[in-house]
C-alpha cells in the first residue's frame, strides 16, 4: 500500500463552536492496492462469521428479558405472593443497571476484545436466568432481574457497535435488520415455547412458569461458551482473514482514516457538544416504550380480548410475525434507495394509527388485534431505521462507542416507563397505558424531524469533509 499523503485538520464545531479533530485522508491508489480481493466473497463471508452467532446471543437475550410476560399470565404472581404492582416493580428492576451500566460496557467490550466480554455477559445473565426459575419470594425475582440487566447491558449496544464496522452504509440496513430480528423471533418463539411448557405443570414438582425460566436458562448458558468460540473481533483483530483483507475491511468502510485510540472523559464531553448526537436518543427512547410496553404486556393485553392461557400464548405470535415481514421488507427497500427517515416516518405512521385504534375502540376483537399488528409492526419498523440511520451517521471508533451505548442506554429509561403503563386497575381499556405510548411516539416523531433537519443542514453545510458524510 502506498505511503498516506498526511493528515487533514478539520474543524467538526459542536454547539460551543470550538472543537477540532483530526482526519486521516483519503490514501492515493487504495482501490488499486486491493484489485486481487473479491469483494462479494469477502462480504458474504463476514456475513456469515459475523451475523448469525451475534443474532443467536441476542435472541436469548431478548427471550430471557421478556419471558417473564408469558409468566406472569401462567401464575407467578400468586405463587411469589405478589401485590399491587410488585409485578411492574420487577419488570423495572432488570432496567436500571441496564441503562447504567451500557456505557461502561462499550469501553469494556473495546478493551477485552467482543468475543470475549460479549460471551462472559451472555453466561452470566443465562445462570441469573436459571436462578429466576428457583426463587421464592419477591426479593428473590428483584435479585435475579437486576443481575440480568447489568450482564444485558453490554449485549444489543456492543452488537450494532461491533456490527457497525464491518460494513458500509448503504449495506447496513440489511444487516441490522437481520441482528434485529432476533427480537422479532425471540418474541413469538417465546410465545409458542410458552404454551408448549404450559403444560408442563406440575413435572419434577416444578410450577410450569419455572420450567420458562429453566430451560431457557440452561439453553442460555451453552449459547454463551459456544459464543466465545465464535464471536468474531474488529476488523483489524478478526483471525480469520488475512492482513490484507483485514485492511481492505477498514479501507471500505472508511476506518482507516479515523484515529483509534483509548476514550477519555474529554472524549465523552466532546461527544455531547453536537445536538444532532443528543437527538439520537430522544428518537429511540420515544419507541422505546411502545416496543417493551407491547414485549411485556402483549399477553396481558390479547388474555383480556377472552382467551386461554394457551390461546393467548399462541395468538401473541401474529403480531411479532408481522413485525418481522415488515422490518425484512424495508431493509430490502431501505438499502436499495440508501434513505432511512421515510422509513422512520412509516413506521411512526403505523404505530400511530395502531394506538388510535385501541384507544377508541372496544368490544371488537378483530380490530382490536389488527390494531396490535399495526403497534408492533410501526414501532419495530421505526425502531431498527432509527438505529441504523444514527449509528451509520457516527464517524470511527470514538463517536461508535459513545454514540451507540448513549442511544440505547438513554433509550432504554423508556423501558422503565413501559413497565408501568398496563397496569392491572386499568384493564380491560388501558387508556393510560395506550395514552403514554401514543405520547411517546409523538415525541420520537419530533426528535426525528429535527434530526433531519440536522442532517440535511450538515449534508449541505461548508464544514462538511472527506471521509464525514452524513445519510438521509
Amino acid at each position: 500500500m502506498e505511503e498516506k499523503k498526511g493528515e487533514v485538520k478539520t474543524s467538526l464545531a459542536g454547539e460551543n463552536g470550538h472543537t477540532q479533530r483530526f482526519l486521516e485522508d483519503e490514501l492515493d491508489g487504495s482501490s488499486a492496492s486491493f484489485r486481487g480481493i473479491d469483494e462479494a466473497a469477502l462480504v458474504r463471508k463476514i456475513d456469515l462469521r459475523l451475523l448469525p452467532v451475534l443474532f443467536i446471543v441476542y435472541l436469548a437475550a431478548f427471550l430471557d428479558r421478556v419471558n417473564i410476560s408469558n409468566a406472569l399470565t401462567m401464575g407467578l404472581p400468586k405463587d411469589l405472593h405478589l401485590t399491587k404492582d410488585q409485578p411492574n416493580i420487577a419488570l423495572t428492576m432488570f432496567f436500571i443497571p441496564y441503562v447504567l451500566f451500557e456505557i461502561p460496557s462499550n469501553i469494556a467490550m473495546k478493551k477485552l476484545t467482543p468475543h470475549v466480554w460479549l460471551s462472559a455477559c451472555t453466561c452470566v445473565f443465562g445462570i441469573a436466568m436459571l436462578g429466576q426459575g428457583f426463587v421464592k419470594n419477591f426479593s428473590g425475582i428483584l435479585g435475579t432481574r437486576f443481575i440480568l440487566g447489568l450482564a444485558e447491558a453490554g449485549i444489543f449496544p456492543g452488537s450494532f457497535y461491533l456490527i457497525s464496522f464491518w460494513y458500509k452504509r448503504e449495506e447496513s440496513q440489511k444487516r441490522f435488520t437481520f441482528f434485529w430480528c432476533s427480537v422479532l423471533i425471540a418474541g413469538a418463539f417465546g410465545g409458542l415455547l410458552a404454551s408448549a411448557i404450559a403444560n408442563m405443570n406440575g413435572v419434577a414438582g416444578y410450577k410450569n412458569w419455572r420450567w420458562i425460566f429453566i430451560l431457557e436458562g440452561i439453553a442460555t448458558i451453552v449459547i454463551g461458551v459456544c459464543s466465545f468460540f465464535f464471536i468474531t473481533d474488529f476488523p483489524d483483530q478478526a483471525k480469520w482473514l488475512t492482513e490484507e483483507e483485514r485492511e481492505f475491511v477498514r479501507h471500505r468502510t472508511g476506518h482507516d482514516k479515523t484515529p483509534h485510540r483509548p476514550i477519555d472523559m474529554k472524549d465523552i464531553g466532546w461527544f455531547f457538544t453536537d445536538l444532532k448526537r443528543i437527538l439520537g436518543a430522544f428518537m429511540y427512547w420515544g419507541i422505546v416504550v411502545p416496543i417493551y410496553a407491547y414485549s411485556y404486556f402483549a399477553p396481558t393485553i390479547i388474555k383480556t380480548l377472552g382467551y386461554s392461557v394457551v390461546q393467548t400464548q399462541l395468538r401473541s405470535v401474529i403480531p411479532f410475525a408481522a413485525a418481522l415481514v415488515g422490518c425484512i421488507i424495508v431493509a430490502y427497500l431501505s438499502d436499495k434507495i440508501g434513505m432511512r427517515f421515510p422509513f422512520v416516518a412509516f413506521g411512526l405512521a403505523l404505530a400511530i394509527v395502531g394506538l388510535g385504534i385501541l384507544m377508541n375502540v372496544h368490544h371488537h376483537f378483530s380490530v382490536q388485534f389488527g390494531a396490535l399488528c399495526l403497534v408492533a409492526m410501526g414501532a419495530f419498523i421505526a425502531g431498527i431505521a432509527i438505529v441504523c440511520w444514527y449509528v451509520m451517521n457516527l464517524h470511527g471508533h470514538l463517536e461508535r462507542s459513545i454514540g451507540t451505548a448513549w442511544m440505547i442506554s438513554f433509550g432504554n429509561t423508556g423501558g422503565i416507563l413501559a413497565t408501568f403503563t398496563f397496569l392491572a386497575a386499568d384493564a380491560p381499556y388501558y387508556k393510560k397505558g395506550y395514552s403514554i405510548c401514543m405520547g411517546s411516539i409523538c415525541l420520537s416523531a419530533a426528535s426525528t424531524a429535527c434530526y433531519a433537519l440536522l442532517i440535511l443542514r450538515e449534508r449541505r453545510s461548508s464544514r462538511a469533509v472527506a471521509g464525514v458524510s452524513y445519510s438521509l
